[in-house]
C-alpha cells in the first residue's frame, strides 16, 4: 500500500485571561544562546484562549528564536516558524505555554512528492454506454454509481436533494469549482486555501493546481455533484460544497497548521459539515506521551471542537491499513512520512489518528458493493462510528449491473470523472447524509445531527466469517451487535431516512 496510508486506496482495476506569561528565570541566558542554524520548521504553540495570551506568547516566541505566522486567539493556537533546533524545548519552558511541537520533520522548503492518490479515468465509451442506460430521472453516469442505491440515496432524491442553505466543507487538496457538476453548488465565500496555516482566498487559491492530487475533487463530487443532467450525482446534490485546501501541492501532505486553519475557517464561515479524508502528517498516530505529538493533538483537537461548537458536524475517514484500531498496540512503520520512517510500536490508549479519533468526530469505515467491510478498511469497536460505501476491488465485491466497477465514480478536475476507492470515499458519503439531515432539520445542533445519523443508520450485523477474497482464511474478526460493532459502528448510513425522518 506504499509508505503513506492515504485515505484513498489505489486498488487493482483500482476565556478570559487567567494567567500571565513570563520567561523562566534564566530567560536572559536562554535568549543569548538562541541559535538559528537549523532547518526552518513549522510549530504549533498552544496557550489559553484569548488575545492577551496570544500577544504574550508571540513575544515569547520571538525570544525563543521564532516568528509567529498566525495566531488563532479563539482557540489559543499559534503557528510559528523557527530555525532554532531547540525552539520547541525552549518555548515549552515559558509560563503559560501549555504545549508546543514541530508539525513536521522535513524543512519547510525541502520536501518531495509521495502522493499515492491515483484514479482510473472514465473512458468516453464507458460514459456513452452508461448514458444509454440512464432513466429520465437519472444523470447520465448515475447507472454506474452503485453506491447511491446502497445507501438509498437514489430514493432520497425523490423526496429531497438537500438545502442550498447547507454547506459542506471539504478539507482536502482543493476543488475545481469550474467543473460542470460542482459549479452549480459551489460556495466561494466559505472557500479558502489554508496552506501554511494562513487562510487565503485571492486568486481562487482553493483550487488544485496542475499536477496536484485530485483527491479533494473526487470527495467533493461524492458529496454534492449537482443533479443537473450532467455526469454523476452526489449524495446531497442540492447542498453547497466549499473547498478548504489543506494538502500541500508538491507533497500531498496534510500538516497540522493547515488542518487547524481549515477547521477554524469552516467554523467562522457557516459551514455545517466538514469532511476530512486524510490523517494529519507526518505521524500516522500522534502519541500524547511525546511532547511534539501531544501539541499536534491539542491543536487539531481544539480546532475541530471549535468547529463543532459553532455547529459543524465533523466527519473523517477511518483509514486504509486493514487494522483493528481498538487493539492495545499497533506497529507503525510509516512515520514520520515526510523524512525517514522509524518503525515503532504505539499504544492505542496514548496514540491517536487525527482528526478521525478526536472526540466528537464521526469516524467512517468503508464497505464495498456487496455491503461488507472493504478489504482495506480499518475497523475497531468504539472507534468506528458508522459505515458507508468506499468501494473495493471488483474481484472481491462486484456490483450489480449496469454498474461494472466496484470502485466509487465521482468528479475529477477539468470536467472529468473517474474511479477511486478508500475510506476517503466512504467518509464523504456520510458527510452527504449529515448534510441531508441538516437540510431536513435546519435548527438541529451538531450533536443532534450526529444522533440522528446514528439512529437512522441501517443496522449491519457483523460479517462472520469475514473472508473478503474467498480463500478460506478469516481476514478479520468483527465483534459487537448489529447496532454497534467493530466493522460498521451504528450501521450503514441511510440517506432516505435522512430526508424522511
Amino acid at each position: 500500500m506504499g509508505r503513506r496510508l492515504l485515505r484513498t486506496l489505489a486498488l487493482p482495476a483500482g476565556l478570559a485571561m487567567a494567567c500571565a506569561f513570563a520567561v523562566v528565570p534564566d530567560a536572559g541566558a536562554a535568549q543569548a544562546s538562541v541559535t538559528a542554524d537549523g532547518p526552518e520548521l513549522s510549530y504549533v504553540v498552544n496557550v489559553r484562549p484569548g488575545h492577551a495570551n496570544a500577544v504574550r506568547a508571540e513575544r515569547a516566541v520571538g525570544r525563543a528564536g521564532g516568528s509567529v505566522v498566525i495566531a488563532y486567539d479563539r482557540i489559543g493556537v499559534l503557528v510559528a516558524h523557527s530555525k532554532n533546533p531547540a525552539f520547541a524545548r525552549t518555548i515549552r519552558t515559558v509560563k503559560g505555554v501549555q504545549s508546543a511541537g514541530a508539525t513536521r520533520t522535513a524543512p519547510l522548503a525541502a520536501q518531495s512528492s509521495d502522493d499515492l492518490a491515483t484514479e482510473r479515468v472514465l473512458t468516453a465509451a464507458e460514459a456513452a454506454r452508461a448514458a444509454g442506460r440512464a432513466t429520465a430521472a437519472q444523470d447520465p453516469l448515475e447507472p454506474l454509481q452503485w453506491d447511491l442505491p446502497a445507501m438509498k440515496a437514489d430514493r432520497a432524491h425523490e423526496k429531497s436533494l438537500g438545502s442550498s442553505r447547507v454547506t459542506v466543507g471539504v478539507l482536502d487538496s482543493g476543488v475545481d469549482d469550474t467543473h460542470p457538476d460542482i459549479a452549480p453548488n459551489f460556495d466561494r465565500k466559505a472557500s479558502a486555501s489554508c496552506l501554511g496555516g494562513v487562510p487565503v482566498q485571492k486568486g481562487d487559491a482553493w483550487r488544485p493546481v496542475a499536477g496536484e492530487s485530485d483527491h479533494g475533487m473526487h470527495v467533493a463530487g461524492t458529496i454534492a455533484a449537482a443533479k443537473n443532467g450532467v455526469g454523476v450525482t452526489g449524495v446531497a446534490p442540492g447542498v453547497k460544497v466549499a473547498s478548504l485546501k489543506v494538502a500541500e501541492p508538491a507533497t500531498g501532505m496534510y500538516y497540522t497548521e493547515a488542518v487547524v486553519c481549515g477547521f477554524v475557517w469552516a467554523a467562522d464561515h457557516g459551514v455545517d459539515v466538514t469532511n476530512s479524508s486524510y490523517y494529519t502528517d507526518p505521524w500516522l498516530f500522534n502519541c500524547t506521551t511525546d511532547a511534539d505529538q501531544k501539541a499536534l493533538v491539542t491543536a487539531v483537537g481544539r480546532a475541530s471542537q471549535y468547529a463543532e461548537r459553532k455547529g459543524a458536524v465533523n466527519v473523517a475517514a477511518a483509514g486504509n491499513a486493514s487494522t483493528d484500531l481498538a487493539q492495545d498496540e499497533i506497529v507503525d512503520d510509516s512515520s514520520p512520512d515526510d523524512t525517514t520512517p522509524v518503525p515503532r510500536t504505539v499504544r492505542t490508549k496514548d496514540c491517536l489518528d487525527i482528526p478521525s479519533q478526536l472526540p466528537g468526530v464521526v469516524t467512517v469505515s468503508a464497505t464495498g458493493a456487496k455491503g461488507i467491510k472493504a478489504s482495506y478498511s480499518n475497523w475497531g469497536k468504539g472507534v468506528v462510528d458508522i459505515a458507508a460505501p468506499g468501494g473495493d476491488s471488483t474481484a472481491y465485491q462486484p456490483p450489480a449491473p449496469p454498474a461494472d466497477n466496484g470502485l466509487i465514480l465521482s468528479t475529477l478536475p477539468g470536467g472529468k470523472y473517474g474511479y477511486k476507492a478508500g475510506t476517503s470515499m466512504a467518509s464523504p458519503h456520510v458527510a452527504g447524509v449529515a448534510a441531508l439531515i441538516k437540510s431536513t432539520h435546519p435548527k438541529a445542533s451538531a450533536a443532534q445531527v450526529k444522533a440522528l445519523l446514528y439512529k437512522e443508520a441501517d443496522a449491519t450485523p457483523c460479517t462472520d466469517p469475514y473472508d473478503y477474497n474467498g480463500d478460506g482464511t478469516v481476514d478479520a474478526v468483527c465483534v459487537g451487535s448489529a447496532h454497534k460493532n467493530s466493522f460498521y459502528g451504528a450501521g450503514t448510513a441511510d440517506a432516505l431516512d435522512a430526508v424522511t425522518k
